[in-house]
């Protein structure tokens, strides 16, 4: 009876995934292993992209691409940008940055040190772009802008790292020859060259498949998200059906690839200084902000953070704290309270470095190099790990801007 239930609440999460956007996604299909946290995920997601919110819905889809480009994730590149078409946006700006408002623009370089270096989030990215003028931009709508910023970035982890990724357009490699010990920087910084797009910017290519149409009869939009019964629902499946497919090449939307992950500074003699969670956490500091200037959406944010916490594993909360503390480490967050002994205790070396190629520079994980130690792992088990991966990057730099914003308020 318990592994029917699940089922039920799995089938119902892609229901509502059904409802919302006619078909289930890679990314959804994925994820329904775990119908706990789906469901939480995809009521953020919903609520960011398409509820109520200072931004329209073509700055929403534009951001998005900016944000999965910096990973040349082409599945969510051409995803957004076919959503992009679709609520009206303009063909044009999918030419690159140049064609798109000064605004956006602005917004490329606090994008591009979230992605890859999010310590380096200062006081001054915040100032540049809330500064007076026709293109600066609202508090609020900047508070939306990182949130899509965050979720992009960490999503592009989870694509690469569940192997979802499987968009036409060729995406960079790690060179070969590459010592397994070696950090595969290269393939996320636009160290190596990177091919030409299949199609240019105005094309659409054409596809068959057979898809599963949800016929609701009311709209579903405020049932999905305030979480009520769903009403009757007819599911027909249709052969055959034509489906315009968008495909765009990431680098387009890419300034200064070179920029990318490098080890966090630790030394002294460096200025970048650890970031400590008992100064300014989640809990006590990132939540309340974050939902005081952009409507509750600190509640949805927290709820996954404790959806993905609270999976069952046959591995203990050990592990998954150590998972997450390790990659917060990475990007300079530091937990004085905890003991980073027990990483090296409970993580094996092959499945750190996994870890950290997917939450570091996730593009590099579609080569052979980087090892996969999953033969013991069952496949809602992998899906787990990439979850916690996931998850624990999008809060380290929501942290980051989170505290920049607030660096810039009380200045």
């Amino acid at each position: 009876m318990k592994v029917n239930a699940e089922k039920e609440r799995a089938s119902l999460r892609c229901m509502k995934a059904l409802a919302s956007r006619g078909c289930v996604d890679a990314v959804s299909q994925q994820m329904a292993s775990h119908p706990q946290y789906l469901e939480s995920f995809l009521r953020t997601q919903h609520y960011i992209l398409h509820m109520d919110g200072p931004l329209p819905l073509q700055y929403r889809h534009y951001i998005a691409i900016m944000a999965a480009a910096r990973h040349h994730c082409g599945y969510l590149v051409s995803l957004h940008s076919a959503h992009f078409l679709r609520v009206g946006g303009d063909p044009l700006w999918l030419q690159g940055l140049e064609a798109v408002p000064p605004r956006l623009q602005h917004l490329d370089q606090l994008n591009k040190v979230l992605a890859h270096q999010p310590w380096l989030t200062a006081h001054s990215h915040i100032q540049a772009l809330l500064k007076t003028g026709e293109q600066c931009w609202s508090l609020a709508e900047l508070v939306q802008a990182v949130v899509l910023l965050a979720h992009c970035h960490s999503l592009c982890s989870f694509v690469f790292g569940s192997g979802t990724d499987t968009d036409p357009v060729p995406l960079p490699r790690a060179p070969n020859g590459t010592p397994p010990g070696y950090c595969l920087c290269d393939a996320a910084n636009g160290n190596v060259s990177v091919p030409q797009p299949l199609t240019s910017p105005s094309e659409h290519t054409t596809r068959r498949r057979v898809s599963v149409v949800c016929r609701i009869r009311l709209n579903m939009t405020s049932e999905l998200f305030h979480n009520r019964s769903l009403p009757e629902t007819t599911v027909a499946y249709v052969e055959d059906e034509e489906e315009m497919t968008y495909s765009a090449d990431p680098s387009r939307f890419i300034t200064d690839p070179e920029f990318g992950y490098q080890e966090f500074a630790r030394r002294e003699e460096d200025h970048f200084q650890v970031f400590r969670v008992q100064d300014y956490s989640w809990e006590d500091h990132g939540f309340s902000l974050v939902n005081r200037l952009y409507s509750d959406i600190g509640h949805l944010l927290d709820d996954r953070f404790r959806s993905v916490t609270a999976l069952p594993s046959s591995h203990g909360p050990d592990l998954k704290r150590a998972t997450w503390n390790y990659i917060h480490c990475m990007l300079g967050i530091r937990y004085d309270d905890y003991d980073y002994g027990e990483v090296n205790q409970l993580l094996e070396k092959e499945l750190k470095l996994y870890i950290k190629s997917v939450a570091c520079y996730p593009d590099a994980t579609k080569t052979p190099l980087c090892p996969l130690p999953w033969a013991p792992l069952k496949p809602s088990e992998r899906i787990h790990v990439n979850l916690l991966i996931m998850e624990a990057r999008l809060q380290a730099e929501l942290l980051y801007a989170l505290r920049a914003i607030t660096q810039y308020m009380i200045a």
